[in-house]
């Protein structure tokens, strides 16, 4: 028997038990926000400590959470060394997942499951892939077991805040030390490797005028008025940004929302304070310091007509693009090839256009790719979404991939 049947026939043993482990945490709330993970953080521990695995507990000190906006943050590592030499390969997913939202016709916290998918928060971003790992791990445990030689090391990261930006998250534990990988896998869906995402610069806008009666309006300074001069400018570059089209394949231009607005007193003053929220995702050619400097010149230039209103930019987040470093074609060559073994067609390997943890390893120079279990599209998920879930055939298959990826890495 080959490796790769070996791990593939202990995967397929094991899924009834994978899907409960899915299920376990699906159960247990991570929104985000508010962002009080460590109770989602604890119940996958227990779950890989009854895996046999040690679970290295990393909790983030609560006066970084409280300036970050976060409640509470724990992250994991499981580490296991199969053989002198060879990589250190590390697995990344995250347990936080956004609010549920309205519009769920199954419980968002009951990890339902109806004609082979299962429904809940988290179910396809990425919870998902912290079963995929877990288990793709312990096959590759059990490989060892049966004396099939590997060198190397492979770590589990589980991580509590990409949707926060991943600094309390891969962040911390990379700038800590508490892990140097030579190659990270981090989440994504099953039918694509994906070797490239785009980034993201985040901005408060906010804009200050003088109040006044709405029967003078004339005495005071309107900063709605002054606003949508900023929303005029805005939307106009981001129709321009159409045509800035990028060369990596599945991401296709820059683009840029505001996507919260608050502000003003009451319906009958004139509004001295408006705040926007600004997201400007950039393509992997683009320069994150030119593209915030126009950012910047381009709310200014649309507030200076406005006699008497001051305007004050801050930066809330940037997010680098993740491109692809050398060895990582190590790791795409690795997933395509068992991918076309156990999906029997070939995947592509391309860009996707938003951004996600997989920025902060290459950051540090680690070769890194996204992919784990899931459709070939986010929609087809309805991640973020009313009643994301996942086919559980694509976990299965996933696990297949990322353990036999894995072995081949740690058998050259």
């Amino acid at each position: 028997m080959s490796p790769y049947d070996a791990l593939d026939r202990w995967i397929d043993a094991h899924h009834a038990a994978q899907v409960e482990f899915l299920r376990e945490i699906v159960r247990v709330p991570s929104d985000t926000p508010p962002g009080d993970n460590a109770p989602g953080a604890e119940k996958a521990a227990s779950l890989l400590d009854a895996l046999g695995f040690r679970v290295e507990r990393y909790p983030v000190p609560e006066a970084f959470l409280r300036d970050y906006g976060m409640r509470s943050v724990t992250n994991l590592i499981v580490r296991h060394r199969f053989g002198d030499g060879g990589p250190t390969i590390a697995l990344n997913a995250h347990g936080d997942v956004v609010p549920p939202g309205e519009g769920w016709t199954r419980d968002p916290y009951g990890g339902e499951i109806a004609d082979g998918r299962m429904y809940g928060r988290g179910v396809a971003v990425s919870k998902s892939d912290i079963a995929t790992y877990a288990y793709a791990f312990a096959a590759l445990r059990a490989l060892a077991e049966s004396g099939v030689a590997l060198r190397g090391s492979v770590e589990l990261h589980f991580t509590y805040d990409e949707e926060f930006g991943g600094l309390a998250g891969p962040a911390f534990l990379l700038e800590q030390g508490l892990t140097k990988p030579d190659f990270a896998i981090a989440a994504s869906f099953s039918y694509a490797v994906v070797t490239a995402h785009n980034g993201c610069l985040q901005f408060e806008v906010n804009v200050r005028g003088t109040s006044a009666h709405g029967a003078m309006p004339h005495t005071g300074r309107d900063a709605f008025r002054a606003g949508a001069s900023i929303l005029d400018a805005i939307y106009a570059e981001a129709d321009a940004l159409k045509a800035a089209k990028s060369r990596v394949p599945g991401i296709d231009h820059p683009t840029m929302i505001v996507g919260v607005i608050h502000g003003g007193i009451n319906t009958n003053v004139v509004p001295d304070r408006l705040m926007l929220r600004v997201d400007r995702r950039m393509t992997p050619e683009e320069d994150p310091a030119a593209v915030e400097e126009r950012v910047r010149r381009l709310i200014e230039d649309a507030v200076r007509p406005h006699e008497g209103i001051e305007v004050d930019i801050r930066r809330l987040l940037l997010a680098r693009a993740l491109q692809p470093l050398p060895g990582h074609e190590r790791l795409v060559d690795a997933i395509r090839t068992h991918a076309r073994r156990v999906l029997g067609e070939d995947i592509p390997a391309l860009g996707v256009p938003l951004y996600a943890d997989a920025r902060l390893y290459a950051e540090h120079g680690v070769p890194t790719v996204m992919y784990g279990a899931g459709p070939r599209t986010i929609a087809e998920s309805n991640a973020k979404r009313p009643d994301e879930n996942l086919v559980l055939e694509d976990l299965r298959k996933a696990t297949r991939i990322v353990a036999s990826a894995v072995c081949d890495l740690l058998r050259q």
